[in-house]
């Protein structure tokens, strides 16, 4: 088959942006190169891809020029970034993306912006605007944890809502809480640790334990939901694939007013007894199609850890 060079002339870019391109140790082209399997180099103000071939070339020049664009708007690039415009690429989207339109979806206590970094986690963070009850439903590594928590603490922030109420499952491996030591709060915080997590990079743990406090951040287990109405509050239920089916509907059916309710869970990492009593297995299929609900469903391509986390992922799924 017949291929082409193609080269995208940066002259108005100095060449401190052009590293930015580039990325540490050229990983932005890398990421290029292994999505299309063609060698990137940049030779100054050029980037110049080689062995292109014709089917490829519109959408290779394409995501050149969107990087660009997300230069241009942040005066940064990172490898998520590439990652995010490649796969847009893969599946005919990117040009509908605009690095103008991609707001952050909240700043940590230091201002570092949020960005979804994969078309998945666009797909899911867009679902949060737009859905009162979103479930997501993926491996670890993909965000989906870290992004509801980002996003709920922001909707605080604005005063959108009054309080953030964060559960799991308190049973998990088959282990069960009245085997595990100390009291209930010293029983319940381990299950809940990535929660914690993520509310400290989002608030700080001074102002987490104020609102712990105050009951504007609330973290119990699933099973404290029963009997309660939920107003005016973004629900985070975590590690869902390990909720049974009646846990599932009784925690969906304490929605309120003003309320948005967000399930994140794998389901390839089930620790009930039985697969089949998983409540997230059987709502995400059962759910889909009502208004008002949006079932996202993030793959390895959405993995944002180390890069061998998706391998590995990639790896037990070929064989389960």
């Amino acid at each position: 088959m017949e291929t082409k060079t193609l080269t995208l002339d940066c002259k108005d870019y100095d060449m401190s942006l052009m590293q930015v391109l580039a990325g540490n140790h050229d990983e932005n082209l890398d990421v290029l190169s292994q999505a299309f399997h063609v060698p990137v180099l940049l030779r100054g103000h050029q980037v110049k891809v080689l062995e292109v071939k014709p089917e490829d070339e519109a959408a290779i020049l394409e995501v050149l020029n969107k990087a660009l664009d997300i230069i241009d708007e942040r005066l940064e690039l990172s490898t998520a970034d590439m990652k995010y415009l490649c796969s847009l690429a893969k599946s005919g989207q990117l040009s509908q993306f605009s690095a103008a339109n991609l707001k952050p979806v909240a700043r940590t206590k230091t201002g570092r912006p949020i960005y979804p970094r994969t078309a998945g986690q666009a797909r899911l963070t867009g679902a949060f605007e737009d859905r009162d009850i979103v479930f997501a439903v993926g491996a670890a590594g993909t965000g989906k944890t870290y992004l509801a928590v980002a996003w709920a603490v922001q909707q605080l922030k604005k005063e959108n809502i009054e309080r953030i109420v964060l559960t799991r499952p308190a049973v998990e491996a088959g282990e069960s809480l009245g085997f595990l030591p100390g009291d209930m709060k010293e029983k319940v915080d381990p299950y809940l640790r990535p929660l914690y997590d993520a509310l400290y990079d989002m608030l700080g743990q001074e102002t987490v334990d104020r609102y712990l406090e105050r009951g504007v951040i609330e973290i119990a287990p699933l099973a404290f939901m029963r009997g309660r109405t939920l107003n005016k509050a973004v629900v985070i239920l975590d590690e869902a694939q390990n909720a049974t089916k009646a846990q599932m509907k009784m925690f969906l059916t304490r929605m309120g007013k003003q309320c948005r309710m967000i399930v994140t869970g794998d389901v390839t990492q089930i620790d009930l007894i039985r697969r089949q009593d998983s409540g997230l297995v059987q709502a995400a299929d059962l759910l889909k199609d009502i208004d008002g609900i949006s079932v996202i469903r993030l793959t390895e391509s959405d993995v944002v850890r180390h890069p061998l986390v998706a391998k590995i992922i990639a790896a037990y799924a070929s064989v389960e």
